[in-house]
């Protein structure tokens, strides 16, 4: 298991390409695989890089087609993760792909499972607009469910828009967005691409956090899941997340 950890840890700290752990390990279990995960983000923690939420993946049937696995993943975010500004560095990456999101963060603890929109939207404080950089360790950004698990669910970086939303004041399964790349329009997608709807995948995150005994805390935030397919992106590049009323955020490759 250890070997494992450090592997993974090595290739996110460093930007290297590892073999996927299912070749040594194809019986890797579900807890082993979020085992590795959690351990090898706990290396990262620092007090500059401390964890501040949780990033929901594969919320969309599109997007499980996309990577070839079949179910919702969860990965750990930290502050190193939050862009302040909107630039990457493509030799910062190994694959990087960029996609459209929601992120909700909260004001009050909740936890447990099969709970309703209403329980959940009491605990959120403002709903943002957000892109995230997705950039597996694995070879031909190919991997099982597991392996993707163990890897932090593909997480690392994302941008958050200035605007806060209040959480009611918005459908948020109805609204849409269009990803451009270079200008040229690659994806279209719509709030209700995430589970139907945003805050299902929330209530998706607790329900497997639950089974670990954990929750979501005051302050933390949440990556609610991609609205289109990933944009894979390279120097030079420009994305656009173009969200109509709600406004637009941009991050270019350098």
């Amino acid at each position: 298991m250890y070997e494992y950890v450090e592997r993974v840890a090595t290739a996110q700290s460093k930007k290297t390409v590892i073999e996927k752990i299912t070749n040594s390990n194809p019986a890797l279990t579900l807890e082993e695989a979020y085992e590795i995960q959690r351990l090898s983000i706990e290396k990262s923690i620092s007090a500059s890089n401390a964890f501040i939420g949780w990033k929901m993946g594969l919320t969309s049937r599109a997007k499980q087609l996309q990577v070839g696995v079949d179910s919702t993943i969860y990965g750990r975010l930290t502050n190193n993760m939050l862009m302040n500004c909107n630039e990457i560095i493509a030799a910062d990456h190994i694959h990087p792909r960029i996609e459209p999101e929601v992120a909700f963060t909260f004001q009050k603890p909740i936890a447990g499972e099969n709970l309703t929109p209403y329980e959940v939207w009491s605990a959120v404080e403002y709903v943002y607009l957000a892109l995230e950089v997705i950039d597996s360790r694995y070879e031909n950004f190919a991997f099982s469910l597991m392996d993707v698990i163990a890897d932090n669910a593909s997480s690392t970086k994302f941008l958050m828009g200035s605007q806060p939303y209040a959480p009611t004041t918005t459908d948020w399964a109805q609204i849409k967005v269009d990803l451009y790349h270079n200008g040229e329009l690659k994806c279209e997608g719509v709030g209700a691409a995430i589970l139907d709807h945003p805050i299902n995948s929330v209530i998706e995150l607790l329900n497997m956090l639950s089974k670990e005994g954990r929750g979501i805390q005051p302050g933390e935030l949440v990556l609610a899941g991609a609205m289109t397919d990933a944009v894979a992106v390279k120097s030079g590049d420009t994305v656009i997340a173009d969200y109509g009323a709600l406004g637009s955020l941009m991050i270019n490759v350098k």
